[in-house]
Formats: structure tokens, sequence, C-alpha cells
């Protein structure tokens, strides 16, 4: 495998899986490849400067490996990857495992290629909130099942599962796309969701809500 930058549709929960696979394939080999493995629950630009100021640091093996799970990435943060992924150094390959790859900057996406995972039938873990069950519910029901993503405890906008709802915002798209045009305002606000998900800013339960309205 050719040293540079990977992108693998999935979660965090997907990061052992890709570890076997990067191993069946012999992508790590034990005692030359250097693995670094991190899950971020927001990756920006102070992420990316992390980043990219490790995989230039002196490598211990001959080759390196960056296993990075995230629900999504800033552009900010993509744009400032493009030349680490662009021209990379020399042995380090770049794995990213984001929920949606399609939507990430093409400019970032152009410099990257796709590595997917074979999925063990019935081996992935089910979603939080089902999409199906999700679109069957009525209204109220919906926004009551949105509270699965917000932290109680410390008030509903601190502790935020951005993973889980970039999941149920994709299955919901999966389920509406290519239906009747009174889908097209509900597509819409499931954009506009997914889109500000990672904003540090963003009020996300707000636009969630407008989801669990239109759909």
């Amino acid at each position: 495998m050719r040293e540079g930058a990977y992108l693998t549709a999935g979660s965090a929960r997907d990061t052992e899986a890709l570890l076997r696979e990067l191993d069946v394939q012999g992508v790590i080999v034990r005692g030359g490849t250097d693995v670094y493995v991190r899950a971020y629950a927001r990756f920006g630009i102070e992420e990316a400067r992390e980043l990219r100021s490790r995989a230039q640091a002196r490598a211990f093996g001959a080759r390196r490996a960056f296993i990075l799970a995230m629900p999504s990435m800033t552009a900010d943060a993509q744009n400032a990857l493009l030349k680490t992924i662009e021209e990379p150094p020399a042995g380090a390959l770049f794995f990213f495992i984001v929920p949606a790859p399609e939507l990430l900057l093409p400019t970032f996406r152009s410099r990257a290629q796709r590595f997917p995972l074979p999925r063990a039938k019935g081996g992935d873990a089910a979603p939080l909130v089902e999409p199906k069950r999700f679109l069957v519910a009525t209204p109220e029901k919906r926004i009551d099942m949105l509270k699965t993503y917000f932290s109680k405890e410390k008030g509903e906008d601190s502790t935020r599962d951005v993973e889980g709802m970039t999941e149920l915002l994709i299955g919901l798209e999966q389920e509406l796309a290519g239906g009747p045009a009174e889908h097209r305002e509900a597509l819409r606000a499931i954009y506009r969701a997914r889109k500000y998900l990672n904003d540090k800013g963003a009020l996300l339960k707000p636009l969630m809500e407008q989801v669990a309205l239109l759909v």
C-alpha cells in the first residue's frame, strides 16, 4: 500500500475492524510499523495542526499508520491537511474514518483514496435510533427520541453525541432520497443539520428538532 491518505466510511466503532483489515493485508507489520490510533469528538483546525506536527515528527519504524476516527471534519481542518496528505512524510499512511466521506471537501477527497471495510453479515452495531422507526413515529415521539443524543446531566447542549446524530441523518437521507417531491423540504433540513453538526457554536437541538418535524 502506498503512503498517503485513505477514507473509510464508518465511526469510531470501526477502528478495530480497520486495524484487523490492515493486519490481514500486511499493511501493519509488527515491529516495523508505528501505529497511532485516536477517536475525536470534534476535528477542527487545532486537531489538524496537532496531527500535522505529529506526522512530521521522527518515526521509530519504517512505516507509520495514523488511524483517525471522527464524526466530521471542519473545512479549515481539511484545508490545513491538504499539503500533508498530498505530500505525506516518508512511510506515512493516514486513515480517516468518517460517517460520510462524500461530504468532505472535493479538494480533500481528490487527494485521498477510498478504503472500504468488509462488512460481516449482521455484524454492524445497531444505531441508537433506527431511521425507519424514527420516520413512522409521531413528531412528538421523534423529538423525545432525540433526547438520546443530548446529555441531561450537564445541560442538553454541553455533551452531544455528534457521531450518533450523523448516523441518524445519513440513514434518514437514504430512506427519503428518490422519494416524492414533498420530501424535499425534509431533505433540506437534514442537509442543514449535517452541515453544522461539527460547528462548536451550532445549536444542534433546534436543527435536529426541525428535522423531526419535517420528515
